[in-house]
């Protein structure tokens, strides 16, 4: 599912969230940049309402009464309606576990309180960008994301044009994080990508992988980030 653009309709965000101040906060600030906004503050009714009206996004806060945010990602991506539909969860500090099983359980991206308005903005704008990127190149053999080029179908890289020598494992974690800029991976989501069905002869350290790429990227070591608790990202 891809976000509508703003010019030809308006898009439906769906805030699931108990919280009345924060929900005021959300549906003024995305209703002036001309969103169209519903909320719901209790998670089966918000998981009830996001499968039948299939938002273009939904704003998912993890502590919720009756389901918690956690099992009403779980859900929507289970279903047909749900598992393509862009989420974003809404964390409190000191939930690094619940975001990572948030993130594994296939939300696209995280905002943890307090935020602001143009955070929760940017966020969503980035994620439309990736969803219509994504869209328009669908499978690819071929990325290009800053400085830094990948063939799979040649296992090469080269940033700036030089050859990079790569282990299989960093190829695919470093394909795997270029084949979607902005989005965060969790380190056991990466580990699943360099094995591709290889776990006895490769590394599953992710950690030893990015620092080994970083210092094969020199300058555009960058390029890499890491968040915190979480995993890695590529920049977008």
């Amino acid at each position: 599912m891809v976000l509508k653009e703003a010019t030809m309709t308006k898009p439906t965000v769906l805030v699931i969230e108990d919280d009345p101040d924060i929900v005021e906060l959300l549906e003024y600030n995305l209703q002036r940049e001309g969103y169209v906004v519903a909320s719901v503050g209790d998670g089966e009714k918000g998981l009830e309402r996001a499968l039948r009206r299939r938002p273009d996004l939904v704003l998912l806060d993890l502590m919720l009464p009756g389901i918690d945010g956690l099992e009403v990602c779980r859900r929507l991506r289970a279903s047909e309606e749900g598992a393509e539909m862009p989420v974003i969860m809404l964390t409190a500090k000191g939930e690094e576990t619940d975001v990572v099983l948030g993130l594994e359980l296939g939300a696209d991206d995280y905002i943890t309180k307090p935020f602001s308005p143009r955070e929760v903005l940017a966020r969503i704008r980035a994620l439309q960008r990736r969803r219509e990127r994504e869209n328009r190149q669908g499978e690819r053999k071929r990325i290009e994301v800053h400085d830094l080029t990948l063939d799979r179908e040649r296992f090469e890289a080269s940033i700036r044009g030089e050859p990079l020598q790569l282990t299989r494992a960093e190829f695919r974690l470093l394909w795997a994080l270029c084949s979607r800029p902005g989005r965060v991976f969790t380190r056991d989501e990466l580990a699943d990508k360099i094995t591709a069905g290889e776990s006895l002869i490769i590394d599953r350290n992710v950690d030893v992988h990015v620092s080994s790429i970083r210092k094969k990227l020199g300058a555009s070591s960058d390029l890499i980030s890491t968040i915190r608790g979480v995993g890695y990202k590529c920049k977008d």
